[in-house]
């Protein structure tokens, strides 16, 4: 490469190529590269998947979003599509960054990303892998044992360069967020997400509906929400007892519906970290086919519920492997609603705010998270 085609900017490229709850994660350690660019005279952008893209536009920092279906990542990855991938190397090489930073799960690879940068022409890119990367990463970073996915994500910017963010490391989305009040109750409520984009993750329709049936005795105004693919789960898990919202938003408008909210009742899905990303209170029904201590909701006040030690856990299957999914549907929902009730309560709102401090957030014996 000839010394002029090296980047001559301070810009810096973010990769996160996973669905929208991954990209939330990714918040943090996004703001951290932005505020370090932003130092250098650059400005950050993001390299998302579609399943992750509306996630990307609602990070605050982050000045422009690409968009890239990856084969080698996502619940159904396409197939490679040479034009695709030259097109992608083109619009990098155009932006002539000067820093990449590729964020994955703790099982992805980023050399497939590292090396369409480096071919763009990114003179300094950074990952965690625990592969032998040769010259495709400047900076190969090593994940320590213990650490959630945020912190993980950090830990990474740091290595390539990056202090912490000077907002800290809670979740966070742009705001203002989209007017919402003609569509939900004018009342106090909560809201239940059914779906998941991977299905293991979610509670089953019948659990979640009985859910729903359980909130509503204790006098609960209860708004279900979905995409726009989810409405006819959305429409029975709903059964006539709760506004059923599926499909009426986009994700921006989602966070507007659970910001308004007292606390939201979901699965380990993207709306698990959203609802973190708004403080809103999270009774996380967590399925353990990856661990709680890497992908529960993360600085905002939740319980987790579900049998973290079944026959399922640390499998990363996608279809729940069990008959009966039995981790979830184990758990009753009277106390579901009781836990609702916890964490709505005036005097644990308090207590939540007066204790909150930095440090990891860890599950308690009693499944509150701190």
């Amino acid at each position: 490469m000839s010394p002029d085609a090296r980047p001559s900017g301070a810009d810096v490229l973010a990769v996160r190529l996973d669905s929208d709850g991954d990209v939330l994660l990714t918040g943090p350690a996004v703001r951290a590269l932005a505020h370090g660019a932003a130092a250098r005279g650059g400005s950050v952008d993001v390299l998302a998947s579609p399943a992750g893209t509306a996630a990307a536009r609602l990070l605050p920092g982050v000045r422009d979003v690409l968009t890239f279906d990856a084969p080698w990542s996502g619940y159904r990855p396409p197939s490679v599509d040479e034009a695709g991938v030259l097109d992608l190397v083109g619009t990098i090489a155009a932006h002539r960054y000067a820093a990449a930073v590729v964020f994955t799960s703790f099982h992805q690879s980023p050399l497939p990303a590292a090396m369409l940068a480096k071919i763009a022409g990114v003179g300094h890119v950074a990952g965690t892998s625990e592969d032998y990367p040769g010259s495709l990463l400047d900076v190969r970073h090593l994940r320590p044992e213990g650490l959630h996915e945020v912190e993980a994500a950090l830990d990474l910017a740091r290595a390539a360069g990056f202090p912490d963010p000077p907002d800290g490391d809670r979740l966070r989305v742009r705001e203002p967020l989209p007017d919402v009040t003609h569509l939900v109750p004018a009342v106090p409520y909560v809201v239940v997400h059914p779906g998941a984009s991977v299905p293991a993750r979610a509670p089953s329709p019948d659990h979640a509906r009985a859910v729903v049936g359980a909130l509503a005795a204790q006098g609960w105004r209860v708004v279900v929400t979905g995409g726009p693919t989810e409405t006819a789960l959305a429409a029975h898990v709903a059964g006539g007892r709760a506004t059923d919202l599926s499909g009426a938003t986009d994700l921006a408008g989602l966070a507007g519906v659970l910001a308004g909210a007292r606390c939201v009742v979901v699965g380990n899905t993207g709306p698990a970290h959203l609802a973190a990303a708004v403080g809103t209170p999270v009774v996380s029904l967590f399925a353990p086919v990856v661990p709680a201590g890497r992908w529960a909701p993360w600085r905002v006040r939740s319980v987790v519920l579900g049998d973290q030690a079944a026959a399922c856990a640390g499998t990363r299957a996608r279809e729940c492997p069990v008959p009966g999914h039995p981790c979830l549907t184990g758990v009753a929902p009277a106390d579901v609603a009781d836990a609702v009730t916890r964490l709505t309560t005036t005097a644990a709102c308090e207590e939540w705010h007066s204790a909150a401090a930095p440090g990891r957030a860890v599950p308690d014996a009693a499944g509150v998270v701190a």
